[in-house]
């Protein structure tokens, strides 16, 4: 290679550190790979069949679908919690039931699995909220007592809502209801919303992530559409955050020409750091030809992608950043086929072990997949 050749080359390395360094801000979690071999982790199983408490009858709970997962450590193993679709109803999404299985790992990877869901609709005070379409998209946080806090999405078929409930060892849960139910008289009782995520914080004595306090209360981003903010004192019963006008605040909306032109959604439990609010959130990109400048040409029409955005430590509504290109995007097979045909790689798990960060996602609405950072 001639001298003119290797300074060529030399120069054409520097231009791409510098262009990675440009889109890769230092306050992201990440960056995330796929590990060599073992996705998806949870894929469903036919055979899978407990008695329905509404129905009385046998039901084949994860015969269809595995994804969209919550995730956190539990006695030093990576405990997910998966939506499952049964074979009832019709063959659309969101037209199945879908119940909550539970999965446990040492390695972040290899996942051994509960027989029965752990979270399902059933005889009690939330039935007509959550029957036929059942519990779906969850994420999930722990307390500083150690009790865990579920949100999910609660759905009828009719309307839906964020439901809350809290559990001492992820296998038998209270469901406390909608979390605005009671917020400001019951002003948002009637509300449409989904998709909510409490804020953490990597506790440095327990080495996995908490449930933090901001200014003496918990914060939850929200909200599918446009991404707003909410506060709680006991991490049940939580109250939007309203602007000027008393609407609830908008932090984030959608972006022409980026992977969430269409909008964004929120994903699992945002971080606390040192730089500030780390939220991991997922974008829709927008539908029909994207070369004309209405969605990110890199990715196909509809397709789900995972951002981050960084907001004040100490004033959760306050953006200071917010990354232009995706994070994770849906590029293998399993994530471009299944119930999602426009692909989907759709985060709502987060943990921190083992020195390194694991993101669990949904994959085209069917499987359940994991990235990691490397091991710091």
């Amino acid at each position: 290679m001639k001298i003119t050749e290797k300074l060529g080359l030399a120069v054409a390395l520097l231009c791409a550190a510098g262009l990675h360094a440009q889109t890769a801000q230092p306050w992201e979690i990440g960056p995330f790979t796929r590990p060599a071999n073992g996705n998806p982790v949870i894929a469903p199983r036919p055979e899978s069949v407990f008695t329905d408490p509404i129905l009385k009858a046998p039901a084949h709970w994860e015969a269809l679908h595995t994804f969209n997962p919550a995730a956190i450590v539990r006695d030093g193993k990576i405990c997910v919690l998966y939506r499952a679709e049964d074979n009832s109803g019709s063959m659309e999404i969101g037209g199945h039931t879908s119940r909550l299985g539970l999965a446990e790992s040492k390695d972040g990877i290899h996942f051994k699995r509960r027989a029965d869901p752990v979270f399902y609709p059933a005889d009690d005070a939330q039935q007509s909220r959550e029957w036929p379409g059942g519990v779906e998209d969850p994420r999930i946080v722990e307390a500083e007592d150690g009790t865990y806090v579920l949100t999910y999405t609660q759905w009828n078929r009719k309307t839906y809502s964020v439901g809350i409930a809290t559990s001492p060892d992820l296998m038998h849960w209270t469901k406390q209801g909608p979390a605005f139910l009671v917020a400001l008289g019951g002003k948002y009782a009637q509300l449409q919303y989904k998709s909510a995520g409490i804020v953490t914080v990597l506790d440095k004595k327990k080495h996995r992530l908490i449930a933090a306090r901001i200014n003496g209360r918990y914060w939850m981003y929200w909200g599918e559409g446009t991404i707003r903010l909410a506060t709680s004192v006991d991490l049940i019963h939580w109250i939007p955050v309203e602007d000027q006008h008393g609407a609830p605040v908008a932090l984030l909306r959608p972006r022409p020409g980026r992977f969430d032109s269409t909008f964004p959604e929120t994903g699992p439990p945002p971080v606390l750091t040192k730089a500030g609010i780390v939220v991991l959130y997922n974008g829709k990109n927008a539908a029909g030809d994207t070369s004309s400048g209405s969605g990110d040409p890199d990715l196909g029409p509809d397709a789900y992608a995972a951002g981050e955005a960084l907001f004040d430590a100490h004033n959760p509504a306050f953006l200071i950043g917010q990354t232009g290109h995706p994070v994770l995007k849906p590029e293998q097979p399993y994530e471009k086929t299944g119930q999602y045909v426009a692909g989907t790689t759709f985060a709502e798990g987060l943990v921190y072990l083992h020195h390194r960060w694991f993101l669990y996602y949904g994959c085209a609405d069917s499987l359940v997949a994991v990235v990691e950072s490397p091991k710091k």
